[in-house]
């Protein structure tokens, strides 16, 4: 089953904002996320949300199963994403 993407708007700024290899590559990840979650997608301890790993960098999202639904949350390198995501 093939579940949606939807993007918060921060998210798209941060992966705007980097090089353009790096996003293509994170970009290229959540869709093959979007076929497979259970593969990719690793639950974040005593949180709602998942992430995917991508080499040093992070995605957290949040995984909607009812609604067919990743809904990407955060992207950042991973020493800064924790930190970062429980602020917002």
């Amino acid at each position: 089953m093939t579940y949606s993407i939807e993007w918060e708007r921060n998210s798209l700024d941060e992966i705007n904002g980097l090089p353009k290899e790096l996003a293509l590559r994170i970009y290229d990840k959540i869709n093959e996320a979007k076929e497979n979650p259970e593969h990719y997608l690793e639950k974040l301890k005593g949180m709602p949300e998942f992430k995917i790993r991508i080499g040093d960098y992070r995605v957290i999202l949040l995984w909607l199963k009812q609604e067919h639904l990743l809904k990407i949350q955060a992207i950042s390198h991973r020493k800064n994403i924790y930190k970062k995501y429980k602020t917002e």
